[in-house]
């Protein structure tokens, strides 16, 4: 039966549950390509501490939205919409089936839910302001002040995360509205399949564990000495990323090198918490498997059964 819209299937899931392998597998079956919804892998030179799919990988499925910017080149939410709705049409035109796959919840329900962004341009000066305000007080507090000016939206927000906390202050201050309450939803363009991932918490936090270890033993230290290297700031925001926040502080002697792990593991189980308030298990919309053998076998099944891939 014919789809109202064209499709799209969406894999979603926590950090380190396998979206990657199992993706690739599923889309080499059904002919698809993927277009990348996470916010880490737009920046070229942050592989290893990424866990960005390998060009090997890249040449079994062609992927969309990996290595598209500089570290210093920051992509907004806006602009990660407007280019994935590029890369969805262009896959399309092609008699290709598009997934979009990541852990990303604020990029995924854009494009799914088909969020019509506020237009508010940047306001340079403001943000100055607001940025020097953040310098003072620190990352935590400014987002607590976000917290009680909008506590919905600090709720999308990590405290960590300063840029997008400055962004949302820039907003309100500028706009006199809450920022959380100018994100407007529109109808999606598209016949959404969205498939979530899922693994029982002990071995989530046991293959978290093994990555860590292997990007340390891939050269993730290399890594960062090579961009700080090339000129790109520690206070980046790209490098504020988990992983690349604390491999700084231990070559700047802040940490040991164990310290910077024991670090890293901590906030990746903190981040996987709140993945998990993007895309929670009692969501009707979100088809669920678990990540075991056979679940490509199991996923290409219900797209077959939903009709998506007859819709060419």
């Amino acid at each position: 039966m014919p789809l109202d819209n064209p499709p799209l299937v969406v894999i979603v899931g926590p950090t380190a549950v396998g979206k990657t392998e199992i993706a690739i597998q599923l889309a080499r079956r059904l002919d698809a390509e993927i277009v990348s919804a996470d916010s880490r892998l737009f920046y070229r030179g942050m592989d290893i501490g990424t866990a960005k799919p390998t060009e090997e990988e890249r040449r079994l499925v062609p992927h969309h939205l990996i290595d598209v910017a500089d570290p210093d080149e920051i992509w907004s939410l806006a602009i990660f919409q407007q280019k994935a709705s590029q890369a969805i049409a262009d896959i399309r035109s092609r008699g290709k089936l598009p997934f979009l796959v990541g852990g990303t919840g604020q990029y995924i329900r854009s494009v799914v839910e088909g969020w019509d962004l506020p237009p508010q341009p940047p306001d340079p000066r403001l943000r100055e302001r607001i940025e020097a305000w953040s310098q003072t007080i620190g990352a935590r507090a400014l987002h607590e002040k976000l917290a009680r000016i909008d506590p919905d939206a600090a709720k999308r927000i990590e405290p960590g995360n300063v840029r997008r906390t400055i962004r949302a202050l820039e907003v309100i201050f500028h706009t006199g509205q809450r920022f959380s309450a100018q994100r407007r939803r529109s109808s999606s363009p598209y016949s959404i399949l969205m498939l979530g991932l899922r693994r029982l918490r002990p071995e989530l936090y046991a293959r978290i564990d093994r990555r860590i270890e292997s990007m340390f033993e891939a050269g993730l230290v290399d890594e960062v000495k090579d961009l700080l290297a090339r000129g790109y700031s520690p206070d980046l925001p790209t490098l504020s990323a988990i992983g690349y926040r604390e491999t700084i502080d231990y070559l700047q002697g802040r940490m040991t090198m164990e310290e910077a792990k024991v670090q890293i593991r901590r906030l990746t189980r903190t981040f996987v918490r709140r993945q998990a308030n993007w895309f929670k298990e009692d969501d009707v919309s979100i088809h669920w498997f678990d990540a075991r053998d056979g679940v490509v076998s199991q996923m290409e099944e219900l797209i077959i059964l939903k009709g998506i891939v007859y819709d060419f």
